[in-house]
C-alpha cells in the first residue's frame, strides 16, 4: 500500500510537471500576444488624441483669448442658434447645415452643424468633416475662411468659423441689388483674391491641396467683397505617390471634363473650376453654353444661347448687362481676367496655366487695348477680336 501510495503520488507530479511544461509556455505566448496588441492600440490611442490635441490647441487659443473653454463655448453655440433652430440657419451644404451664432461677447460666429444622416451616408459625412478640420487647422490666408475650433459630439458635431457677412458669391450674384454694388473693380478683386487662395493651396501649402468643388456657392463675401473660399469638405491632400484616385465631388456645372473618363485628381482640376467661375463672376449667372464648345468640355444647360461659326457676338453683350461696361484699366483687366479664365478651361489639362501663373499674372497691369471695349467681339470657342481691325487674340 505504501508503494502504491508512492507510486501514485509520483505519478502525479509526473502528470502535473508535464501540464506545467505545456500550459505555461502558450499561457506565456498569449500573454505575451495580448501585451502587444494592448500596447499598440494604446500606443495607436496616444497618437490619435496628440494629434486631435494638436489641432484642438491650435484652434483653442482664440477662444482663449475670449476667454472661453469647450463647454463654455459649446453650451452658448446650442444657446445662440437655439438648438440649431432653421430660424437661424443661413445656409445649407453637402453634409452639414450652416448657422449664424452670437455669442455672449457679441462676436459673430458661423457654425456648421453635420448632418443627422441615414447610416449610409453617416461615414462619408464624417469623413467631410474631418478632411474638413485637417485642411483648415493648417491654412492661414486672408482669402480663405479661418477655422476657430470644433467639436465632435455623438449628437452634435459641427465647425466653428469666422462670420463672413455677405454670404456667397451665387447669392449676391443672384440679388440684382447686391450685383450692382459689385462693380468690375470689385469682381476683378474677388478673381484676384480667389487666385491667390487656390494659388497658396497648391504651391506654398506642403503637401498641397486640393479644393474639389471651386464654386460659386464655396466662396463667401465680406463687407468689403473681399473673397473667402470655403467649404473644405472634399479637399484632398495631394499624395507625393500620385495615388490621387477620387469620386466625383465637384458641383455640376464646374467639373473639368478629364474626369468623365478618369478619376485621377490633381491641381488642374481646381484650374478648371477656376475658370468657370471667373466667367459667371464677369457674367452675373454660370456661362452654361457659352463654354460648351470648348474641346471635351463640361457644361451646364442654360438659356444662353451659343455664337455659331456665322455669329459674332460683341463681348459687352456677354458680360452682366446690369452693369454698365467697363472702361479705361477696368475695361483692360477684364479684357486680360477673361483670356486667363479661358486659359484655365483649356479641355486638355496640361496646358492649362497653373494657378500660381495666373495669380502672378492678375497682378500685372494689363497691355493697353488697341480698340475701344465696346467693339471686342466674343467669337466662337474662345477667340476674341476686334471688330474695327481684323486682330484676333487666341485665348485658349
Amino acid at each position: 500500500m505504501p508503494c502504491a501510495v508512492t507510486a501514485t503520488s509520483s505519478g502525479h507530479r509526473k502528470s502535473t510537471k508535464v501540464i506545467i511544461f505545456i500550459v505555461l509556455p502558450l499561457f506565456g505566448l498569449l500573454l505575451l500576444l495580448f501585451i502587444i496588441a494592448g500596447s499598440f492600440l494604446i500606443l495607436r490611442q496616444k497618437n490619435q488624441t496628440r494629434k486631435f490635441e494638436s489641432i484642438e490647441a491650435q484652434l483653442g487659443d482664440f477662444f482663449t483669448l475670449w476667454g472661453y473653454n469647450g463647454r463654455i463655448l459649446y453650451e452658448n453655440i446650442i444657446e445662440a442658434t437655439e438648438d440649431f433652430s432653421s430660424n437661424n440657419c443661413i445656409g445649407s451644404g453637402g453634409y452639414g447645415a450652416v448657422y449664424k451664432a452670437v455669442l455672449p461677447i457679441g462676436e459673430v460666429v458661423a457654425v456648421k452643424k453635420l448632418h443627422q444622416s441615414e447610416d449610409s451616408m453617416i461615414s462619408n459625412n464624417l469623413k467631410a468633416f474631418e478632411n474638413e478640420i485637417h485642411a483648415l487647422s493648417e491654412i492661414r490666408h486672408r482669402n480663405i475662411v479661418k477655422l476657430y475650433g470644433f467639436c465632435s459630439h455623438p449628437k452634435n458635431s459641427f465647425l466653428v468659423y469666422e462670420f463672413v457677412e455677405k454670404g456667397s458669391l451665387r447669392m449676391v450674384l443672384s440679388n440684382k441689388d447686391e450685383a450692382m454694388e459689385l462693380d468690375w473693380e470689385k469682381r476683378l478683386n474677388v478673381v484676384k483674391g480667389v487666385a491667390n487662395a487656390l494659388s497658396y493651396m497648391h504651391h506654398d501649402h506642403s503637401p498641397p491641396i486640393i479644393h474639389r468643388d471651386v464654386s460659386s456657392n464655396n466662396v463667401l463675401l465680406d463687407l468689403d467683397y473681399e473673397a473667402h473660399v470655403s467649404d473644405f469638405g472634399t479637399a484632398r491632400l495631394l499624395k507625393p505617390d500620385f495615388s490621387n484616385w477620387t469620386s466625383l465631388a465637384d458641383t455640376f456645372g464646374y467639373i473639368a471634363p478629364e474626369l468623365a473618363y478618369t478619376m485621377k485628381v490633381d491641381e488642374r482640376c481646381d484650374v478648371y473650376s477656376f475658370g468657370v467661375l471667373t466667367m459667371e463672376i464677369f457674367m452675373g449667372k454660370h456661362p452654361g453654353d457659352l463654354i460648351s464648345c470648348l474641346p471635351l468640355s463640361s457644361s451646364a444647360s442654360t438659356s444662353t444661347s451659343v455664337p455659331n461659326d456665322n455669329q459674332q457676338i460683341l463681348l459687352k453683350d456677354v458680360i452682366d448687362q446690369r452693369l454698365s461696361p467697363p472702361v479705361r484699366q477696368v475695361a483692360k483687366d477684364v479684357v486680360s481676367t477673361t483670356k486667363l479664365a479661358f486659359a484655365c478651361l483649356n479641355g486638355n489639362p496640361q496646358l492649362r496655366p497653373t494657378m500660381r501663373q495666373v495669380a502672378q499674372a492678375l497682378n500685372r497691369q494689363s497691355l493697353p487695348l488697341p480698340n475701344p471695349f465696346s467693339i471686342i467681339i466674343w467669337e466662337n470657342c474662345g477667340i476674341m477680336k476686334f471688330a474695327a481691325a481684323n486682330i484676333k487674340v487666341l485665348i485658349i
